[in-house]
C-alpha cells in the first residue's frame, strides 16, 4: 500500500530539521547524508525519493527555518509576523541577541550558524538565506515604521539594514570566540547597541 502525500511531506520535513540540526553542530561539509539518515531513523536509500543533493537538502534545512524552527523562536518571543507593531524590533533583539540563543547551537539561525558554508554555497542555498535576512530586515522595517522618530521610508530601511547586521554579526562573533567571557561581551554590546538604535 503506498504511502499517503502526507506521510511523504512529514517524511521528508523530519528529514530536513534533522540536516539542520546536523549543519548547525558541525558545519555543510562535515555531514554525510548516511548520518542525516541515520539520525532521521531513515535508510539511505530513502534520500533521494525526496532530494536530488546533498546542495538540495542544504536549501531546503536554509529555507525551511523561517517557518520551522524560527516560528517556533519568534512565538516564544512574543514576536507576531501578521501584527508588527513598534514592540516587535525590541522584542526581536531581545530574543535573536540572547544568551538563550547563543547557547542553543542546535536550534540557532542559519544565519549565524552557517554564514562560512553558505558563502560557498550554490546559488539556490545563497538565495534561501538572503531570504532568512530579508525577513529580518522586513520585520525591523516595519517595526520601526510604526514609530514616529523616524517616519520617512528610506531612514527605516538604513536603520533595519542596520540593525540585521548588527544582531547577525554580533552573533556570528560571538559564536565563534573560544573565550567564552568575551563572547558574552560581544554578544551585550550588540544588544546594547542595538537596543539603543530602536530608542
Amino acid at each position: 500500500m503506498p504511502y499517503s502525500k502526507n506521510h511523504k511531506a512529514a517524511v521528508k520535513q523530519k528529514i530536513t530539521e534533522t540536516a539542520r540540526i546536523l549543519f548547525n553542530r558541525f558545519g555543510y561539509e562535515k555531514v554525510t547524508i548516511d548520518q542525516v539518515m541515520a539520525m532521521a531513523g531513515l535508510t539511505r536509500g530513502g534520500f533521494y525519493n525526496h532530494f536530488s543533493s546533498k546542495e538540495a537538502l542544504f536549501k531546503a534545512a536554509v529555507d525551511g527555518f523561517l517557518m520551522g524552527r524560527g516560528a517556533q523562536w519568534r512565538e516564544a518571543a512574543g514576536i507576531d509576523p501578521e501584527q508588527l507593531d513598534a514592540a516587535a524590533a525590541r522584542q526581536m533583539i531581545d530574543s535573536y541577541l540572547s544568551q538563550a540563543h547563543l547557547g542553543d547551537i542546535e536550534g540557532q539561525c542559519p544565519m549565524i550558524a552557517l554564514p562560512s558554508d553558505v558563502a560557498r554555497a550554490s546559488t539556490e542555498v545563497q538565495q534561501a538565506y538572503q531570504r532568512l535576512l530579508e525577513a529580518m530586515v522586513f520585520l525591523f522595517e516595519h517595526s520601526l515604521s510604526q514609530q514616529t522618530k523616524t517616519p520617512e521610508a528610506a531612514a527605516n530601511r538604513q536603520q533595519a539594514l542596520a540593525l540585521a547586521a548588527l544582531c547577525v554579526g554580533g552573533m556570528v562573533l560571538a559564536r565563534t570566540l573560544p573565550d567564552s567571557a568575551l563572547a558574552e561581551e560581544v554578544q551585550q554590546a550588540a544588544h546594547l547597541m542595538a537596543t539603543t538604535m530602536t530608542q
